[in-house]
C-alpha cells in the first residue's frame, strides 16, 4: 500500500515548560480538564493515567496542534512511568456523585483510588505539587498527607485540596446578583469543599458591595449546594465536569505560573495550616516556586460568617478525622 507511516516518536515538544500529569485522565473531569491543559503554553509534557480508555483520549488530544506532547498510560503497572519526573500532578479520579449521594457517599470508593495513586506519587514525583480534585476533598487531602508522611516525603506546601470550583461559582453568582462582570469580582471561600464547610465571606468581596440579609442567605445557600444543582440538573447523567475541569485548570495554570517564578500568585485552596484549630482548612495562600509561601488569615468576619464558622468545623473535623484513619487504621480486605 502506497502512503506515509506514521511516526509517533517524532514530537518533541515545545522546549521550555513543565510537565504535568492528570490522574483520572478518561472520565468526565478528566477528559475536559487534560484538554485545557494541553492548550497552556507552560505545558510542555502532559502525562495521561486512568484505568481505563486512555489510549482513546490520548489519540484524540494528540490531533490539537498546541505545544504540549500528550502521552497516556493505562493500568496500574503503567501508573510509575506516568508519573516519573513530574513537576504537576492533577488528581480527578474516582467515581461522580450522583442523584441523592452525598460526597461522604464517595468516601469508600474514591479513599482508596486517592491512597493508590498517592503512593506512586511519593515514590516517583515527591517534590511535584500535588492538586487534588478527587471527592470529598475535605477527606482526600488529609489521606494524601498520611500517605507522604509515611513514605517519608511529606511537603505540606506542595499539597493542595482545589477548592476554587466554589470561588468561581461565588464569583459567577455574586457577579449575577450586583450586576457586573464575573471576572471582576473576588470572592474569599473559606473552610472546606462540601455543603456548610463551605463558607463564602461575603463581607470581603471585591468590589465592595453591601448585600442585604436575604441575598446573603441565597448566595450562601447556592455557593454550598453548586454541586448539587448541577448533579439534580443532569438527572443521574454526571456531576459538575466542565466547571470542575475549568477550575482545575485555572488553579493548575497558578501552579505553573508560580513553578516559574512569577510573583503574586494568590488563590484560595484547602491546605494543611494552623489558621484555625483544625488541621487542614481552606483560605487563600500565596504560591512560589517552592509552594505555600504564606497562608493568609481569615480577616474580620461579620456575625452570619462567624456562625457560619462554629457551624462548618465539627463536620470539617470528623472528615478531616475519617481520612486520617483510612491510613492510619486501614479497613479489613473484604473476604
Amino acid at each position: 500500500m502506497g502512503g506515509l507511516e506514521r511516526e509517533p516518536t517524532r514530537a518533541r515538544g515545545a522546549g521550555p515548560g513543565f510537565k504535568v500529569a492528570v490522574l483520572g485522565a478518561a472520565g468526565g473531569i478528566g477528559q475536559p480538564l487534560s484538554l485545557l491543559m494541553k492548550m497552556h503554553p507552560l505545558v510542555s509534557t502532559l502525562h495521561l493515567y486512568d484505568v481505563f480508555n486512555t489510549p482513546g483520549v490520548v489519540a484524540d488530544l494528540s490531533h490539537t496542534n498546541t505545544s504540549a506532547v500528550v502521552r497516556g498510560f493505562l493500568g496500574n503497572d503503567q501508573l510509575g512511568p506516568a508519573l516519573d519526573g513530574m513537576d504537576l500532578v492533577i488528581i480527578p479520579a474516582g467515581v461522580p456523585r450522583k442523584p441523592g449521594m452525598t460526597r461522604d457517599d464517595l468516601f469508600n470508593i474514591n479513599a482508596g483510588i486517592v491512597r493508590t495513586l498517592i503512593e506512586g506519587v511519593a515514590k516517583h514525583c515527591p517534590r511535584a505539587f500535588i492538586n487534588i480534585i478527587s471527592n470529598p476533598v475535605n477527606s482526600t487531602v488529609p489521606i494524601a498527607a498520611e500517605v507522604l508522611k509515611m513514605a517519608g516525603v511529606y511537603d505540606p506546601k506542595r499539597l493542595f485540596g482545589v477548592t476554587t470550583l466554589d470561588v468561581v461559582r461565588a464569583n459567577t453568582f455574586v457577579a449575577e446578583v450586583i450586576g457586573v462582570d464575573p471576572k471582576a469580582v473576588d470572592v474569599p471561600v473559606v473552610g472546606g469543599h462540601a455543603g456548610i464547610t463551605i463558607l463564602p465571606i461575603l463581607s470581603q468581596v471585591k468590589p465592595q458591595f453591601s448585600f442585604t440579609d436575604k441575598e446573603v442567605a441565597y448566595l450562601t445557600n447556592r455557593i454550598q449546594n453548586g454541586g448539587t444543582e448541577v448533579v439534580e440538573a443532569k438527572a443521574g447523567a454526571g456531576s459538575a465536569t466542565l466547571s470542575m475541569a475549568y477550575a482545575a485548570a485555572k488553579f493548575g495554570e497558578s501552579c505553573l505560573r508560580a513553578l516559574q517564578g512569577e510573583a503574586g500568585i494568590v488563590e484560595c485552596a484547602y491546605v494543611d495550616s494552623e489558621v484555625t484549630e483544625l488541621p487542614f482548612f481552606a483560605t487563600k495562600v500565596r504560591i512560589g516556586r517552592a509552594g505555600i509561601e504564606e497562608i493568609f488569615p481569615l480577616g474580620p468576619l461579620n456575625h452570619y460568617e462567624r456562625e457560619g464558622m462554629e457551624k462548618l468545623k465539627s463536620e470539617l473535623h470528623d472528615s478531616i478525622q475519617k481520612g486520617v484513619k483510612f491510613v492510619q487504621n486501614p479497613p479489613a480486605p473484604k473476604k
